[in-house]
């Protein structure tokens, strides 16, 4: 693992987080939540001419036919073309929202609503659906996302398009990974109990497999402390996966604050490389940063994993608490 340090400082806002990072074959685009605006929350726009930067802020993502969304944050979006797909939530901390998919044809300045992705179902767990972020794997497209039926207590799901578009319609998988097969993570009705699992993406590996990237909470440690940026890999986008860990560390001294929602990219040098939210200590401000890792590297950490008996989750064997 190779830390590169920050990908993208707050610059219009006091802070931003939840990184969407895509390419449309000419530039990189960065989407993520403008946080801490006296106006709101914003959808943040940057560009620039490779992943590593430099990154020129565009003016916020102009939001169509969503109003009824008050608070935009926390943006999946894929490139298909010309054309950007978005997948914006109601809520992160509410029951009864839905996933929404907004479309932008003129390189993402402009994003306009076209349909409902997914809609929460109680009956199926997912009284709350949040944390979109679309991927696809293997010829099939899927949503992945965050889906809880008590608020703040979220599992990992998952949806694939029946249509073979991004329009959907959208199938819903299930979950995909719990609390219970994340040993670190602080667990439901302990002591101290903080938040859920959050903010699934998943990447298509080369040679196969998947990547999950999600966000756990770590048990034991003090708020503002104990999230996360987690990495599982199965050979099936549906699972069963197999935890890897979390591999960085936060970026305060001595490895005080926390990190968290993210995602990963196979970049044109063929590193896979980590993009996620990070603050040094609690009550900093969150920013972007970027860490490298060899492709060979997570395969082996797969391998190693794996217990022959079929167990598909281990302990943290990653960066550090």
């Amino acid at each position: 693992m190779r830390h590169h340090g920050v990908l993208y400082e707050p610059r219009r806002h006091p802070e931003v987080k939840d990184p969407a990072v895509v390419t449309d074959g000419v530039r990189w685009h960065l989407f993520g939540s403008g946080c801490g605006l006296t106006s709101g929350l914003e959808i943040l726009h940057a560009t620039a001419p490779a992943l590593a930067g430099p990154w020129h802020e565009e003016p916020p993502v102009a939001l169509r036919g969503v109003d009824h969304v008050r608070h935009p944050c926390a943006p999946g979006v894929v490139v298909e073309g010309a054309t950007f797909h978005l997948y914006l939530q109601h809520a992160f901390n509410a029951l009864g929202g839905h996933i929404e998919h907004l479309v932008s044809t003129d390189g993402g300045a402009t994003f306009s609503h076209a349909d409902t992705a997914v809609q929460s179902d109680a009956g199926l767990g997912e009284a709350g659906v949040y944390d979109p972020e679309a991927a696809e794997v293997g010829g099939v497209r899927y949503l992945s996302y965050a889906a809880m039926s008590v608020v703040g207590q979220p599992d990992l799901y998952l949806a694939r398009s029946r249509g073979g578009t991004w329009a959907g319609a959208w199938a819903r998988v299930g979950c995909i990974l719990s609390h219970e097969q994340v040993p670190r993570h602080n667990q439901r009705g302990a002591d101290g109990y903080e938040w859920g699992l959050e903010a699934p993406q998943l990447l298509a590996l080369p040679g196969g497999g998947v990547l999950l990237t999600g966000v756990c909470f770590l048990a034991g440690r003090p708020r503002g402390h104990r999230q996360r940026l987690l990495l599982a890999v199965s050979e099936h986008a549906a699972g069963p996966y197999v935890v890897l860990g979390t591999p960085v560390r936060p970026s305060g001294r001595r490895g005080a604050g926390e990190n968290g929602h993210g995602g990963a990219i196979l970049g044109p040098d063929g590193l896979l490389h980590l993009i996620y939210q990070d603050r040094a200590g609690e009550g900093r401000p969150w920013r972007i940063l970027r860490a490298t890792i060899e492709v060979a590297a997570v395969a082996a950490a797969a391998e190693a994993a794996r217990a022959p008996t079929g167990e598909t989750v281990r302990a943290n064997r990653g960066g550090g608490p």
